[in-house]
């Protein structure tokens, strides 16, 4: 098992194609929430991945500064079913962050959570800065953290 991070343009074919189907998987199927998941920001994004023989076991995207909000995002992260409760979105959290932080050098990062997911997302230092309101009939709500 190894972590991986990549632009858009250093993934191969089968990466990709993996990646979409287990954010589909989660972000449509699992939640029931008919939506378009390939957005077009992907593209510009850097993706951050944990693979073991070619299944994607976590993973998630940052997005750049002006892209989805003034500030850099972090967004579709998901552990698959199978590997959650075992720690592996506290380590794809913090290399994200340390990632936006020391690589891109970006001090603010938004996200855009479940709300139930607050909690989570509020220990690594992010706080709400909107209220909860509905997305695809998902209760969410926009944090910000400042690094």
């Amino acid at each position: 098992m190894n972590w991986q991070l990549k632009r858009f343009e250093e993934l191969t074919n089968t990466e990709l194609y993996t990646i979409l189907q287990e954010r589909t998987a989660v972000f449509v199927v699992e939640q029931d929430c008919p939506y378009l998941e390939v957005d077009g920001k992907d593209q510009a994004s850097h993706h951050l991945f944990k693979e073991d023989n070619g299944e994607i076991l976590a993973y998630l995207r940052i997005v750049p500064a002006g892209t989805s909000y003034e500030e850099t995002s972090i967004g579709r992260v998901f552990v698959k079913k199978e590997y959650r409760r075992q720690g592996l979105a506290q380590e794809l959290m913090t290399r994200g962050l340390e990632f936006v932080e020391q690589e891109l050098n970006e001090t603010r990062v938004k996200i855009q959570a479940q709300d139930y997911l607050r909690e989570f997302y509020g220990s690594f230092g992010f706080e709400p800065v909107s209220d909860t309101y509905l997305e695809d009939g998902i209760p969410h709500v926009d944090m910000l953290l400042q690094l």
